[in-house]
């Protein structure tokens, strides 16, 4: 196997934890879309949302996406919103596989208070609509995300999309 996996979700639901131990697994390497986008702009992305907008940043995970290469053994954990977005979604199914970890809003804001990272431009945990606002982007996203041609429900591990995938493999000889 040598196609890209890219790893979809909501913030919070696995991809770049989940994408780091599958390209292990599988001897692949593995990019964070979101960190490329950092060390191209010398900005973490909160602080191009504040200074840029949401719109600008957007442009800039279309130009990353488009970067990479179909077939280079990669795993990429994208970001939350970048299916939806610039027709990405295609980008993605010409240059790879798609994996879509459906990690429910409940679990995400659960996941996103123990880490106590408030670094998501829109999620704030000092927000007392934080679950509302997890609910409203889910269902914003969740038929673009269902577009993937895997998809994970719930807790999962690499050895189990390992797995999957293997199947899936099976099934396109």
């Amino acid at each position: 196997m040598t196609t890209n996996i890219f790893m979809l979700g909501m913030p919070s639901s696995g991809k770049s934890t989940l994408g780091r131990q599958l390209a292990k697994e599988l001897n692949y390497d593995f990019i964070d879309l979101d960190k490329k986008i950092e060390t191209s702009e010398g900005k973490k992305i909160n602080e191009i949302f504040n200074l840029e907008g949401e719109e600008y940043f957007r442009k800039l995970e279309t130009e990353q996406l488009k970067k990479i290469e179909p077939n280079t053994r990669l795993v990429v954990a994208t970001g939350g919103g970048t299916p939806c977005y610039n027709n990405n979604m295609a980008i993605i199914k010409e240059n790879g596989i798609s994996v879509f970890l459906d990690v429910k809003p409940f679990k995400l804001e659960e996941r996103m208070r123990n880490s106590k990272k408030n670094n998501r431009p829109l999620f704030s945990l000092e927000s007392d609509s934080l679950i509302d606002t997890l609910f409203k982007t889910y269902e914003s996203r969740i038929d673009t995300y269902k577009r993937a041609d895997i998809v994970i429900e719930g807790d999962t591990d690499a050895n189990t999309i390992m797995w999957i995938l293997d199947a899936h493999f099976r099934t396109l000889r």
